[in-house]
């Protein structure tokens, strides 16, 4: 027959109890389940970006010989060492087998019941954290013949749901157990007495013992007790005194009694009537025995370190270490907590070497857990290294925390490997892995590692009911968005998605915008559909991928309908985004059909502006549909609203873009009588006119602007010089130029690099010059830009010659790196040797040389069949991402 052993040889009087708590339990497990999962703690980083410091690792760590399972077995044996065979074997019938089946399981281990084995199995559940199991087996116990829970064993339940914080559920079984009819009285209602006051309702278990009182029946010590130290927790300090005097009436004083009283005092702040009264007691003694105990000196210690009186707790610890009788190691326990506490790590430190080097004193593995994070969150790895071996010495039973806090030390000392084996193994010794595990298991993965392992890893994290706080999934999405694996990151949103976890817009925005990219525009379009359904507002970005994606797609049907939907829900979208679903609506079938309908629903939904005519004026005019534009603008007229100078030029430009010239002309005229020379206007028109390759109009009103004493703008210089130099009109552009001087404008770097390139390619440019010019009368700086152009015409001969042309031009205008590029060429063209060391030179003059630099040269390289040296500029190329253009295709 299997037996066990057990410390505890008391046992009180049995009790009845009613109802399985698990099945109350099964109630609430979905809730209590959701409230763990949203209580994360804060993501840590993995070790690369945790800190600004570098974390020292321990000295063995760097050694090359020394493999991942040499760390991590040590490791291993120790955390095995604090699993029991036998009770696992309970835990494991409770958690794989319910019902008759589970049952029969239990039987057939022949386990001896007594409190002191259930209460053992019980913390040992605790300490699992497996509360459905706890509850399982104290129901399955409390059928079984020849045994009776006690007062312990159902003060040991509560406490188990009282610290789950499953309060409701406790609550619930109380009120379920009052409905019984006992005939043993005393202990049924001193049960309730110790539930109620586990659950913090101290006022119900008060009333429960006046009932009780009313019908001759009492408490126990034990139950009294529990009540008083309730009483004392939640405040009742008026009731405190009466029964204290209860508890001393029937004999049950001790030195419990004693700890709850001080701790009274300390809740009230009165320390000096706590120390007076410990002080008394240091003095008294029962049947030769002190009356004080560790637990009281620890209850006053703790509230004189909260008080940060450490030094008078110092003097009170010296005197009562001096009785030689009292245990000290729970004084300097919550001493080494408070100094936690109060941010004093190292003062806590020292605290410990002293009292372990001067009393042997050896902490419990709470002390050394929170010891261990603390550094653990300063980077402080060689002192975390060196607790994890003491606890091992000194024979620490490790517990979760330490598994979970060894777990992250490995993370953050770059052992991923090592990392993971513990993770894979956690199995084998019941790791529980908790959410500051897995943060920084999955940050260090993701940062370090595949994004594939990492997910892994996630998946195991959801399963077991985890879910990563929002900067941590902002890292997975950002990951997998980035490599592009939709699929996973799918899952991922689903899974949040079903279990209610509130993600940030950005992440919705990065995943949808990556769908788009990738094509899957109906994937994104049903994820924004749930979330519509779910009443969350998709961000502005979100809508703005998505519209581009479908109208880029051809579905312009869908895009218009997201664009009005993105207005209903607070978003304005931009005159852009307004034009491309526009021109898209025109390219479908029965293009004016579309125009007016998406047209119709704006008006009847908002307010026309004159922004908002404008957006579809714009739309219509890029959309080729002059025509349209034209009836908008009269239907905005027609409404009251006076077109205002955007709308004049936007209408404007719709008649240049579809090269409707008459029409553009006679409406610039008749706004030129309205508008009274309105600037914006003439320079709209010059520049649309240039663009539609009409320099005749463009001059014509270029100079009347000019006879107006209007000023136009540097773009219009700029682009009547480029196209008139692209029609070879030199001379009537070199007229604009002159221009430019009496204006008193500078010439632009865009106006340079336009009359270099022309002198490049040909001498009429420079003929064009000395033609039109009046030599004798020159200014200093036509004579300047003359001489440039005139240099640029020949040969560069060297780098003297080089350094004189970029002196040249830089008294004509600015140096850019398109200025940059036409040495390069007019240096290839006679010294190719010189424009290969031009082309690196051009980082020391502060530029980034781009696709047409490297272009440059390697066609010269080529041409004069140099195609070893070209290969070598071609590879440069290649690795900065550069393509070759299509003329040097030709050549390659």
């Amino acid at each position: 027959m299997l037996t066990v052993r057990c410390a505890r040889q008391t046992r009180t009087s049995s009790l009845y109890y009613p109802l399985p708590l698990y099945l109350f339990y099964s109630t609430y497990s979905s809730s209590a389940a959701k409230q763990q999962t949203h209580h994360h703690h804060p993501p840590l980083p993995p070790a690369s970006s945790a800190s600004p410091s570098t974390p020292s690792l321990p000295s063995f760590f760097s050694s090359e010989t020394l493999q991942a399972s040499d760390i991590l077995l040590p490791f291993k044996e120790w955390f095995l060492s604090r699993k029991n065979p036998f009770f696992d074997r309970i835990f494991e019938i409770l958690r794989t087998k319910d019902g008759a089946a589970g049952e029969a399981a239990l039987g057939r281990l022949n386990l001896r019941l007594s409190e002191s084995l259930v209460l053992d199995v019980l913390n040992y559940g605790k300490s699992e954290r497996d509360l459905l199991s706890c509850l399982k087996f104290f129901d399955w116990v409390g059928r079984q013949r020849g045994f009776q829970h006690t007062h312990a064993t159902f003060h040991a339940i509560f406490s188990i749901l009282s610290k789950a914080k499953l309060m409701s559920l406790m609550l619930e079984f109380l009120e379920n157990y009052k409905k019984q009819k006992y005939v043993h009285q005393v202990r049924f209602y001193s049960t309730l007495v110790i539930g109620y006051s586990v659950a913090g309702k101290p006022e119900i278990a008060l009333q429960l013992l006046g009932k009780m009182r009313f019908q001759g029946i009492d408490l126990d010590h034990f139950s009294y007790h529990v009540l008083l130290n309730s009483l004392v927790e939640h405040g009742y300090f008026d009731v405190v005194d009466v029964i204290t005097d209860q508890i001393r009436l029937r004999g049950h004083e001790n030195g419990i009694t004693h700890s709850i009283l001080v701790k009274g005092f300390c809740k009230q702040k009165d320390l000096d009537r706590a120390e007076e009264y410990l002080r008394r007691l240091m003095v008294e003694k029962v049947n030769g025995k002190p009356v004080v105990n560790g637990v009281l000196v620890a209850t006053f210690v703790d509230a004189l370190c909260k008080d940060k009186q450490f030094q008078r707790a110092g003097v009170l610890v010296e005197e009562v270490k001096k009785l030689g009788t009292v245990p000290l190691e729970p004084a300097y326990g919550v001493w080494i907590r408070d100094l936690l506490k109060a941010g004093k790590l190292d003062g806590a430190l020292e605290f410990l070497r002293g009292k372990k080097e001067v009393d042997g004193y050896v902490p419990d593995v709470f002390r050394y857990n929170t010891l261990v994070s603390r550094l653990l969150r300063q980077n402080r790895l060689e002192e975390v290294f060196d607790l994890l071996v003491e606890m091992k010495e000194q024979n620490i039973l490790p517990d979760g925390v330490t598994m979970n806090t060894t777990l992250c030390f490995f993370c953050k000392a770059g052992m991923l490997d090592v990392a993971m084996q513990l993770y894979d193994s956690r199995a084998e010794f019941g790791l529980s892995v908790n959410s500051m595990a897995y943060n920084y298991l999955i940050n260090s993965l993701f940062g370090d590692v595949s994004v594939d392992e990492a997910y892994y890893v996630l998946r195991n994290a959801i399963e077991q009911g985890y879910f990563p706080g929002k900067k941590t999934f902002s890292i997975i999405a950002d990951a997998l968005c980035r490599e592009m694996k939709l699929d996973k990151m799918m899952e991922l949103v689903l899974v949040a998605l079903e279990k209610n976890f509130t993600l940030s817009d950005s992440i919705y925005d990065k995943f949808i915008s990556a769908l788009c990219r990738s094509n899957k525009l109906e994937d994104g379009y049903l994820l924004h559909g749930q979330l519509n359904r779910l009443n969350k507002v998709a961000g502005k970005n979100t809508y703005c991928n998505l519209i581009s994606g479908f109208y880029k797609a051809g579905r312009g049907d869908i895009a218009a309908s997201l664009l009005l939907e993105m207005q209903e829900k607070g978003h304005m979208p931009n005159r852009k985004l307004f034009r491309a679903v526009i021109c898209r609506l025109c390219q479908m079938d029965d293009p004016e059909k579309q125009f007016y309908r998406l047209l119709e629903i704006q008006l009847s939904r908002y307010e026309p502006t004159c922004q908002f005519y404008n957006f579809f004026i714009d739309g219509a005019g890029h959309a080729g549909k002059h025509h349209l534009a034209r009836q908008v603008y009269q239907m905005m007229e027609r409404s009251g609203i006076a077109p205002s100078l955007k709308s004049d030029i936007l209408m404007l430009q719709s008649y240049l873009k579809n090269d409707k010239i008459s029409n553009a002309l006679n409406f610039f005229r008749d706004l030129s009588k309205k508008r009274e020379f309105k600037r914006k206007l003439w320079h709209s028109m010059i520049v649309g006119l240039c663009k539609a390759r009409k320099p005749e109009y463009a001059l014509e009103i270029f100079w009347e602007m000019r006879k107006k004493q209007l000023k136009p703008s540097i773009e219009c210089y700029e682009e009547l010089v480029k196209l008139l130099c692209y029609r070879r009109e030199y001379r009537v552009a070199l007229e604009v130029v002159d221009d430019l001087s009496r204006i008193g404008r500078p010439i632009s770097s865009f106006i340079g690099n336009v009359l270099l390139l022309h002198s490049v390619n040909s001498r009429e440019l420079i003929n064009a010059w000395y033609n039109s010019r009046n030599l004798q009368n020159l200014t200093a700086r036509s004579m300047t830009l003359g001489k440039l152009v005139d240099t640029f015409s020949d040969s560069i001969r060297g780098e003297e010659d080089i350094n004189k042309m970029e002196e040249l031009i830089r008294q004509c205008f600015p140096l850019d790196l398109y200025t940059h590029n036409m040495l390069l060429r007019r240096l290839s063209m006679s010294q190719i040797n010189l424009a290969c060391e031009y082309l690196h030179q051009l980082y020391k003059k502060g530029y980034e040389p781009n696709r047409w630099s490297y272009d440059i040269v390697v066609r010269g390289l080529l041409k004069l069949g140099r195609h070893v040296d070209a290969r070598r500029i071609m590879e440069e190329m290649g690795h900065k991402g550069f393509d070759h253009t299509e003329p040097t295709r030709l050549f390659v």
